[in-house]
């Protein structure tokens, strides 16, 4: 059996649906047209420009109004150099929570202070309280739990003057920001701001800047002006590693 198996060709991948190597993608968008069957061309035609092969309606759906919502298959005519990739991405060892515990009483000496919030408009928690709640997420526990980290986790929708304002009134060591809405950038904006207006009141290089989402990442961060940038599949170990070395290698202790 495994004789039968097709070695990939790490140099030229592409989709993989029924066969390896068939270029099959499944699709879905909607479309400012009347539902029917010139809705059907029109979403097969659009596929095509965009560079699939054999495109195929399997499903569309009157969305009322003039708008028809379409579930499409095509083949993928594009392959991609997986060995050339390189990612920019938070590069060292990460510690397990016994771990960061120890190297905090070993070279910091002190409690770390971390301060997070969801800020701007952005009422969704599950990214902070994932990274800061006692609790945790998928078994592994939040900064509260920590022994000598001071998690302080201010929630949603905290405006970027109260959350700097907080990291000042406790000496916070870092900032963690998280960002989940990102409708027409709005992230982007809203964590600019942050950087600016601590570079404006001279706290920059005094704290540890860190942000996440699910649309945001190490290289993005970066362009932001924030140290590290963790998007999904990022955990409070994590993290915690990141700062407590930040810490100890920017001599902030």
């Amino acid at each position: 059996m495994m004789e039968n198996i097709q070695k990939v060709d790490l140099t030229r991948i592409k989709p993989y649906g029924d066969t390896l190597n068939d270029g099959m993608v499944q699709m879905s968008f909607t479309l400012p047209v009347p539902y029917g069957d010139e809705a059907n061309e029109a979403a097969k035609q659009l596929v095509e420009k965009m560079g699939f092969d054999d495109p195929a309606v399997v499903f569309s759906k009157d969305l009322g109004v003039g708008y028809t919502y379409f579930v499409i298959y095509g083949k993928c005519t594009h392959t991609v150099d997986y060995t050339s990739i390189e990612v920019p991405k938070v590069d060292m060892e990460f510690m397990d929570r016994e771990e960061v515990e120890e190297y905090i009483k070993k070279y910091i000496k002190r409690d770390v202070v971390i301060v997070g919030a969801c800020t701007g408009t952005d009422a969704h928690t599950v990214g902070i309280d994932a990274i800061m709640n006692m609790k945790g997420f998928d078994g592994n526990y939040g900064l509260e739990r920590y022994k000598g980290i001071n998690a302080i986790n201010m929630g949603s929708q905290v405006p970027n003057e109260e959350l700097i304002a907080k990291a000042v009134e406790v000496k916070a060591d870092a900032i963690l920001v998280s960002q989940v809405v990102t409708q027409k950038d709005v992230h982007i904006a809203n964590l600019t701001q942050l950087v600016e207006m601590m570079e404006a009141e001279g706290l920059r290089d005094k704290m540890i800047l860190v942000c996440g989402g699910p649309r945001l990442d190490h290289e993005l961060a970066q362009e932001l002006g924030y140290d590290a940038g963790f998007g999904r599949g990022s955990y409070a170990n994590h993290v915690a590693t990141f700062v407590v070395k930040q810490i100890v290698e920017r001599n902030l202790i």
